[in-house]
């Protein structure tokens, strides 16, 4: 049977590097090469690290707590030499290695057991093809989670570790926009095969196929590893490529950092931490259920996200919770992904949210005019109830029907289109229909009126 193990590298939602008061901003979507940067995290000669960052510190117990694990009081600085174009000093601090004690220890997340979560700095980004480095990266806090060998399969990997994100996210532990990096272990214990470590993979289906490839080549008569060995995985060809033998950890001569104190972490803090943390997202999504009595599917697409989910059950409060549930994950995250926001980026009150939906519910405006008021709420919201006059539904035959015979006699070739087969055309009417009434006729209507004359 195989074994996987992962680590897993989430960078932490600060807005500060680890040892310096740079911001904590990198990849050319965000900020130019080189602008965030300091004598600190360039360690430039004499430069000496600021004390830890309190909210990477706060941050890596969070996720150590989300993962079950046993928060340790004194979490010791090491420093661990290797030499690289992107680590200029020469070493990276990290609170890992034989002589560290991680933030994190000997916890289990959905059935994987955690071997430690510590925290640690990334080095910069180094771009082998050019020799080029960019620093903004250089400093920024890491989390580092290392799991026991608990996996059996690709597939088992992928769902643990879609869960796992989508959880760090949720209680914004982790930076969403700039996903996880992560190192697997593969080998077949049962033929006595070594260890195989593939480093630095960037998303979880390079993940999956990695592993996959990786067992099916260890497999192969002559392929089972003798030795330990490091490899990358080259997402062109879908296979791995050795880099070199793995190195131990006496390769990477840790030693105690003497330029960072012991960090001390008392009971009263760690309380404090866990008792802001908001429910987990496996827990929320059972509670919707429970509670409002929604589908599982958009229970799960509330769940993904905090505020949205916060949003909901405020908006429930005051409105058919099941029509909440419709709306919030259908036409509020579409207006939210049209114009590229989430929910935080914007002013839409719960308030105004839940009046629209009683309106549409006590037929006083149409959907199609609910969805577009609904486009305005963006960037902030606005009571619909005060234009309830101007966007009142239009439910009278008598009222509709001329709106409609007016809209036949403006367009007599669809109607012609029509009585000549081309049944597309009722949709082209229809629309007009609706552009006419300001989407304020009742679609049902306005469509049984156009068949009955269009006959």
């Amino acid at each position: 049977m195989v074994k996987i193990g992962l680590e897993i590298h989430g960078y932490l939602n600060t807005k500060e590097k680890l040892f310096c008061s740079c911001k904590a901003i990198h990849g050319i979507k965000f900020a130019k090469p080189n602008t965030n940067i300091c004598p600190v995290c360039t360690s430039q000669p004499g430069s000496k690290p600021m004390l830890p960052n309190k909210t990477a510190i706060d941050k890596s117990i969070q996720i150590s707590l989300i993962l079950n694990c046993k928060v340790n009081n004194n979490l010791v600085w090491q420093r661990k030499h290797y030499d690289w174009p992107d680590l200029p000093k020469g070493f990276q601090s990290t609170i890992s290695g034989p002589y560290a004690i991680p933030t994190g220890t000997t916890g289990n997340f959905l059935g994987i057991k955690i071997t430690e979560a510590h925290l640690e700095e990334d080095p910069a980004a180094w771009n082998p093809l050019n020799g080029e480095i960019d620093y903004n990266k250089s400093g920024y806090p890491l989390i580092e989670i290392v799991t026991e060998p608990d996996f059996t399969s690709s597939e088992q990997v992928t769902e643990w570790l879609k869960q796992l994100t989508a959880t760090l996210k949720y209680v914004k532990a982790i930076d969403g926009n700039l996903g996880i990096k992560v190192d697997v272990n593969v080998s077949l214990p049962e033929k006595n095969g070594k260890r195989i470590e593939i480093k630095n993979i960037n998303s979880v289906r390079n993940i999956k196929t990695a592993i996959e490839y990786e067992i099916e080549r260890q497999s192969k008569p002559g392929e089972l590893p003798k030795k330990q060995e490091t490899r990358m995985f080259d997402e062109l060809s879908g296979k791995t490529v050795k880099m070199r033998e793995k190195e131990l950890s006496e390769d990477y001569r840790f030693v105690s950092e003497p330029d960072l104190p012991v960090i001390k972490i008392n009971t009263g803090r760690i309380n404090k931490i866990k008792s802001s943390t908001p429910e987990l997202p496996q827990e929320k999504i059972k509670k919707l259920i429970k509670k409002h009595k929604i589908g599982k599917k958009q229970a799960e697409v509330l769940g993904k996200n905090l505020e949205i989910a916060e949003f909901f059950e405020e908006v429930s409060k005051k409105a058919n919770p099941l029509l909440s549930a419709q709306w919030i994950t259908g036409d509020l995250l579409r207006v939210l992904n049209y114009g590229k926001k989430e929910l935080d980026e914007v002013s839409i009150s719960p308030y105004h949210f839940a009046e629209l939906l009683n309106l549409v519910e006590g037929k006083k405006i149409t959907e199609l005019k609910a969805k577009e008021i609904l486009n305005r709420f963006v960037p902030i919201s606005f009571s619909p109830a005060k234009e309830i006059k101007k966007h009142s539904k239009i439910s009278s035959e008598d009222e509709i029907e001329k709106i409609v015979k007016k809209i036949m006699d403006e367009n007599p070739r669809a109607v012609k289109d029509y009585k000549s087969g081309k049944k597309e055309s009722l949709n082209f009417l229809i629309g007009m229909v609706m552009k006419k009434s300001e989407k304020r006729a009742d679609y049902n209507t306005s469509k049984e009126i156009l068949e009955r004359l269009l006959e």
